[in-house]
């Protein structure tokens, strides 16, 4: 992490959270994860939303999940949604989103050019059963190919963040982040090579990317970097083997969620089961490894000083009092 952005979160940090004895810094070291909850049908995306509970996309079966975070106990908040293609092995419900009150689904690989019948974009929960789409990213995709190589005309729409006035959508297969509006209005915010967008996390005007790399996925391409609407992309950390998610976390900390090792040879298929790692972004460009052995985590959150992994298996893990940087 450049020492321009360590100062501008610290600033930052030194005016949203006031100083106290629970801020102490944590040493560092690995954390052993506890199972928090299990038997998700699959686990993507999530957010921490209303009750402060985790909401977890499971793709399997097009639902979203409430998890309580303190409980491990999970019920469905809402189903019905698109569900993963057998056929196509990623797909469905991807993120999950609030606005207020409101969630919001992000889904994709379910558009008749992957043979199915559905619309990929982000839809709004009009109720537990029951969808509005919003935005249709998926023949906005189709009409507006990306410059890098594709075979999927509607790209993967991997993660959601909200932004101003809408929603800023990374595409890990067309290489881009594109901006969602609540009109229904689709356009590119920012365009990359080869490098295979993630996870999304804001702070002020400026984004915070995770950066998988391009196949083979090699660690020293796995990074964080950041942006803002018109101002250079800027590397914040990198070695994180196929980076997935990026959050912040107590005080000014900055995490990633690597998947771990990638050993396959198709694009698309997950890393390596239980090469996965927590690390915790350092003002010199490294990271810090703070929990590993993870298999195949998809999505990060923090509440407080614990963080909530999710992986692609269904299962939630909980770290507790994960280190702080200084």
């Amino acid at each position: 992490m450049s020492a321009r952005i360590c100062t501008f979160l610290a600033l930052l940090a030194a005016v949203v959270v006031a100083p106290s004895a629970a801020s102490a810094h944590h040493p560092p070291g690995a954390r052993a994860p506890s199972l928090l909850a299990a038997g998700l049908a699959g686990g993507m995306g999530s957010t921490v939303g209303p009750g402060h509970k985790l909401y977890v996309a499971e793709p399997l079966e097009g639902r979203i999940a409430r998890v309580d975070p303190e409980t491990g106990a999970v019920t469905t908040f809402a189903d019905g949604l698109p569900k993963e293609s057998p056929a196509v092995g990623i797909g469905g419900v991807m993120d999950v989103d609030f606005v207020g009150h409101t969630a919001y689904a992000l889904v994709t690989l379910v558009g008749p050019d992957v043979g199915g019948s559905n619309i990929d974009g982000i839809y709004r929960v009009d109720g537990p059963h029951s969808f509005t789409v919003v935005a249709d990213i998926g023949s906005w995709a189709i009409a507006h190919p990306p410059s890098t190589d594709f075979f999927v005309p509607s790209g993967l729409q991997y993660a959601m963040q909200r932004y101003r006035d809408g929603w800023l959508v990374t595409d890990g297969h067309h290489n881009r982040v594109l901006r969602a509006g609540d009109d229904g209005s689709v356009s590119e915010f920012r365009t990359f090579g080869d490098i295979v967008p993630t996870g999304l996390a804001l702070r002020g005007s400026r984004v915070y990317m995770a950066e998988a790399g391009p196949i083979p996925h090699l660690p020293a391409n796995g990074k964080i970097v950041s942006f803002g609407a018109s101002s250079p992309v800027t590397e914040v950390a990198a070695g994180g083997p196929l980076m997935v998610d990026v959050e912040f976390g107590p005080g000014h900390s900055l995490y990633g969620l690597a998947q771990g090792h990638w050993s396959d040879t198709d694009p698309g298929t997950p890393a390596d089961p239980d090469t996965g790692q927590l690390l915790l972004a350092n003002c010199d460009g490294t990271f810090t490894l703070v929990a590993d052995k993870l298999d195949r985590p998809t999505s990060l959150e923090l509440i407080g000083d614990d963080a909530y992994i999710v992986t692609l298996d269904g299962e939630v893990w909980k770290v507790a009092d994960v280190p702080r940087r200084d």
